[in-house]
């Protein structure tokens, strides 16, 4: 049967005290919301309906180009009231699933089960099992196991108050009953809401099956409502993320302390040390080792590549058997071939260094291109900004610079130079030649120390 899934986002959010939208609030480098609609991709339905209303205008900014349909929500009068709004864009006979755009952690393997499961049901709930289910809707179910009710907490009895099995916010709905079921819904409760739960007894009062799927881990359904809740949920998000890792074969070093913000594709034997943080698309080759607290960002690295600890990397192409750091910075459009070494205190952008090169220490390369074999000194620097433009640095196969180099660009190192230490280069060296730019050392023999001048 086609689907079509809605995501309810409508809401203000304001225990997180933020004037931002809650569902645009991030998890693991991106919106709450976006965690939600990707989930549901997965099941490859007909139409993704995202209900709007606190902050509409930013919130459908932010989800904007990803084939969605919007529907504002204008008064909040409860997730029964959001459905009925969509009610003329959801394409006639699909199955329905509501999803809430504060649940980032639902899974797409759970999604397709509830929509697999639903059968001949009307309604099928997605349940769990809090350890404390206080706040939470509760299911009643009849003898046979079907569900007759969901009672909001604000409703509940001294019977009902004692059902631990809770509604999560997600459920489906058969497409021929749609509208059937929702012209029933009411508002008479403690809330004055029109509660979509309400469908429940809806349908089992017509003599219609509802069925239950309980989600195996209670985690996957859990709401962010404030900040706290928020930094509980990106726990149990890093701990999934580390489990699917050690499960591919990476060794963490602690799988508390790793932080995944988007993808993180890994080859054999990869170590990963303690507090790194990987944010967009990053890969990792064969037997590469990150060491503590490094940053990395937009990156594939080669096999064999050791990562050495608080190095920050972004938007760069490394290769295989490249040493990294520590305390390394490696900016965007830095492409490093293979064997290439960069060192302590070096900081490169857009800068192609050939294999085999070294840049150890104390040096800033930028608009450089860097051929094979060349030995940089330390503290060497290349002037490419000369306050309104930029300028690029060549420096061919085979060239050693001193320490304490400057290189005005634009300059060209030429095949097998060498530069003296201390120079500054502001003309084309030569092959082959020693290059060097130095004032005549003098010593002045009448000079004194200062001294300090009496009180």
């Amino acid at each position: 049967m086609p689907l079509s899934i809605v995501i309810l986002a409508a809401g203000q959010g304001t225990r997180m005290k933020s004037s931002r939208p809650k569902v645009l609030h991030e998890l693991a480098g991106k919106p709450l919301l976006q965690h939600t609609v990707d989930a549901s991709r997965a099941l490859d339905p007909g139409q993704i309906i995202v209900v709007v209303g606190h902050a509409a205008a930013e919130v459908r900014a932010a989800m904007d180009g990803q084939d969605l349909q919007f529907v504002e929500q204008r008064e909040q009068l409860g997730t029964g009231h959001a459905l009925q709004q969509c009610q003329d864009v959801i394409e006639p006979g699909n199955d329905v699933l509501v999803l809430v755009g504060d649940v980032p952690l639902i899974r797409s393997q759970t999604l397709t089960a509830m929509r697999d499961g639903i059968g001949d049901a009307a309604v099928c709930v997605l349940s769990f099992l809090p350890e404390d289910p206080h706040g939470y809707g509760r299911l009643l179910r009849a003898e046979n196991g079907d569900v007759t009710a969901i009672v909001e907490q604000k409703d509940t009895d001294a019977e009902s108050e004692r059902v631990g099995e809770c509604n999560s916010g997600i459920m489906m709905i058969r497409g021929d009953l749609l509208r059937d079921l929702l012209a029933g819904i009411g508002n008479s409760n403690a809330q004055g809401e029109y509660y979509l739960t309400d469908v429940v007894g809806l349908a089992a009062g017509r003599g219609d099956r509802v069925t239950a799927l309980a989600c195996d881990e209670p985690g996957e359904v859990s709401g962010v409502n404030d900040q706290y809740q928020l930094a509980a949920v990106e726990g149990l998000y890093r701990a999934r993320r580390a489990g699917a890792l050690m499960r591919q074969g990476v060794k963490l070093y602690d799988p508390e302390r790793i932080d995944v913000r988007g993808s993180l594709e890994v080859g054999s034997d990869v170590e990963i040390d303690v507090n790194c943080v990987f944010e967009g698309e990053v890969t990792l080759g064969d037997r590469v080792r990150v060491g503590a607290n490094c940053v990395i960002r937009n990156t594939r690295i080669g096999a064999e590549s050791d990562i050495r600890p608080m190095t920050s990397i972004e938007d760069a192409e490394i290769g295989r058997g490249v040493t990294i750091g520590p305390f390394a910075r490696i900016r965007p459009g830095t492409e490093l071939a293979d064997g290439v070494r960069i060192g302590n205190f070096v900081e490169t952008k857009q800068a192609q260094i050939g294999a085999g090169s070294k840049v150890n220490h104390l040096s800033y390369i930028g608009d450089t291109e860097m051929g094979s074999g060349v030995n940089i000194g330390a503290g060497t620097i290349t002037c490419n900004y000369d306050g309104a433009n930029k300028f690029r640095t060549v420096i061919e196969d085979g060239v050693f610079i001193g320490s304490d180099t400057q290189l005005v660009a634009p300059v060209r190192v030429a095949r097998g130079a060498t530069i003296g230490a201390g120079s500054t280069i502001t003309r084309d060296a030569p092959a082959e030649k020693l290059t060097l730019s130095r004032a005549k050392q003098v010593t002045i023999d009448s000079w004194s120390k200062p001294k300090k001048k009496g009180k």
